[in-house]
């Protein structure tokens, strides 16, 4: 298996394993961000709600693994695109970070309400519901704002490189300009983030990861495309 061959197939396990995690996170979290007694579900479910911090920084390494096994190829077609492709896949990954951070201290937060027994429950709601919209912010900008930025980059030079069917990246593209305008209306109040309109326009750009996925496990990057970058850099 040459270099090319075996960077695709680490991009597509990489995709896999980030939308795995990703889920699973979002799963684990339910008792300490969706119900209503957060407060003691969180301290009550605690070892699930660390599994689903660790399922998000695996997704974290999985986003940037992504973006670092891609380099060496896109940086061919075009370095200025594919260092801020980088840039940006690491700043998504900071963001979505934060997001785990902010969690955890939700936790620590649950922990201290139950081991106090009666406090004042006013104050221990108005740290969770700091600590809560700092997680909810995060899963819009990370998940939707950066990832929008992030594939049109590398799907804009899978589309002029030919380094895959040309229909993927212009689905990637596409799902991008939709997720990217998805996060603009739920910042704005228009829509909610999680609601059958935001999973409408996320799925487009969750459909190219998939597909995209399929063909480099399978296929691997156009070798012939490959070769005209080199050419054309030499």
């Amino acid at each position: 298996m040459n270099s090319n061959k075996k960077a695709a197939k680490i991009v597509g396990v990489l995709f896999i394993l980030a939308a795995v995690t990703a889920i699973m996170g979002v799963i684990l979290y339910d008792p300490i961000l969706n119900s209503p007694d957060y407060l003691i579900k969180g301290a009550e479910h605690a070892d699930q709600v660390i599994m689903g911090a660790l399922m998000e920084l695996i997704l974290v390494v999985s986003a940037v693994g992504t973006a670092a096994t891609m380099f060496p190829i896109l940086r061919r077609y075009n370095e200025t695109i594919a260092l801020w492709h980088v840039c940006f896949r690491f700043l998504e990954a900071v963001v979505i970070t934060v997001g785990v951070i902010s969690v955890l201290s939700l936790l620590t937060l649950s922990r201290e309400f139950v081991a106090a027994g009666a406090p004042d429950t006013t104050s221990f709601q108005t740290s969770g519901t700091i600590l809560k919209a700092i997680h909810d912010w995060t899963f819009l900008l990370g998940p939707n704002f950066m990832l929008g930025i992030n594939t049109v980059m590398y799907s804009y030079i899978f589309y002029k490189s030919k380094l895959v069917p040309r229909f993927i990246p212009i689905l990637g593209m596409t799902g991008a300009a939709l997720v990217f305008l998805c996060a603009l209306l739920v910042m704005f109040g228009v829509i909610e983030q999680v609601s059958v309109w935001g999973a409408v326009l996320a799925l487009p750009v969750a459909a190219n990861e998939m597909i995209l996925t399929v063909w480099l496990i399978a296929k691997g990057f156009n070798e012939s495309a490959i070769a005209a970058m080199s050419a054309k850099k030499n």
